[in-house]
């Protein structure tokens, strides 16, 4: 490229192109330069070398968001399940489904706020109901579940008898528990696959490229860390007979499973995309959160389903994996997909 084509390129820009009125008959830029096609193709080079999109800010506090909500949805779903199909036999599962989504719950808002940097903007998050925007949904949504949520603990409370013969127990004991439990079941299911949605309605690649997966993802994942917060709850105090543990099992067993074809898939449709998650820096993190936090737990599972009986050390270690292993499963996705966003070349194949 001589100096005056450079000039003229570096003024109109990458991607541009020269002035037919510049060029001699040969295609050159006054009879000496190189030819159009060589300028074009060094502009669109440079070009390549910056990002189309931004990438997301989200830190740590929305990947714990992500993964709160997560339990608190799929721990509150089963435990509406249980109150349907088992009546009183799996009261413990509700209890402690119900207990559990709570302070999940609580802390979801405070995640939201501490990204956002001001409490105000959450609130004016608030102000609007937008159909077509996952983040307002999703806000809303979350309100909705906490507030079922919350209604649920309570009279679970009170009907354990705390604060018994107080006017606010009292009134606990008159509320529908089975109907706020129904109700509450639909926001629960929201918030647990929303967040995938949330991700999927970006122009962030790898995402984007699983729309259509990402929220059934999530949702099982919700599922599996939910049933394994509420297996870890009942181990450690005790009350963790045949009947509840084989229920509990059962539905891990099969969101654990449904978890693994929802990354199998993902793994087969997104080509390149899924790079940073294979084979780039967050491979030691996304690796082992599926081996040791999914297929070995979905297993262990099978396994003692098979045997028919597990010990309690083994229930505890597998409710943890499968704890530790939706978290960081979370944070690879995410942190994994921010680094497609930064890499121009997987933009242009995702669009072309």
């Amino acid at each position: 490229m001589d100096s005056t084509t450079q000039r003229v390129a570096a003024t109109q820009g990458p991607g541009t192109t020269l002035p037919v009125t510049d060029l001699g008959r040969d295609g050159r830029q006054d009879g000496h330069g190189p030819a159009l096609a060589t300028t074009t193709s060094e502009a669109r080079k440079s070009y390549y070398g910056v990002a189309p999109i931004k990438k997301p800010h989200w830190k740590w506090e929305i990947v714990l968001y992500f993964f709160l909500g997560g339990v608190a949805s799929g721990a509150y779903t089963i435990a509406t399940i249980a109150e349907v199909v088992g009546n009183r036999r799996h009261r413990d599962i509700v209890r402690a489904g119900r207990y559990v989504a709570l302070p999940c719950l609580i802390a979801s808002p405070l995640l939201l706020i501490k990204d956002l940097g001001k409490p105000s903007r959450f609130f004016n998050m608030l102000r609007v109901f937008k159909i077509k925007s996952p983040m307002s949904m999703g806000t809303w949504g979350l309100i909705g579940f906490s507030g079922f949520a919350g209604l649920s603990a309570v009279a679970e409370l009170a009907d354990q008898g705390v604060a018994r013969g107080t006017i606010p127990s009292r009134l606990a004991l008159l509320l529908p528990r089975a109907l706020i439990g129904r109700a509450g079941s639909f926001f629960a299911l929201f918030v647990g696959g929303y967040t995938g949605v949330l991700l999927s309605a970006t122009t962030v690649p790898l995402w984007s490229k699983n729309k259509y997966l990402l929220g059934p993802t999530f949702i099982s994942g919700a599922v599996s860390t939910g049933a394994a917060a509420i297996d870890l709850a009942l181990t450690m105090s005790g009350k963790d007979d045949d009947a509840t543990v084989a229920a509990l099992e059962e539905t891990e067993a099969v969101a654990l499973a449904t978890e693994i074809a929802m990354l199998a898939a993902q793994a087969a449709t997104s080509g390149k995309l899924v790079d940073p998650l294979l084979k780039g820096k967050y491979r030691s993190l996304f690796i082992p959160s599926v081996a040791l936090g999914i297929v070995l737990p979905f297993l262990a599972q099978v396994n003692g389903a098979l045997r028919g009986h597990r010990t309690r050390g083994g229930r505890l270690l597998t409710s943890i994996l499968v704890l530790l292993g939706g978290l960081a499963l979370r944070w690879s996705l995410v942190f994994a997909g921010k680094a497609t966003a930064e890499d121009p070349e997987a933009y242009f194949k995702l669009n072309r």
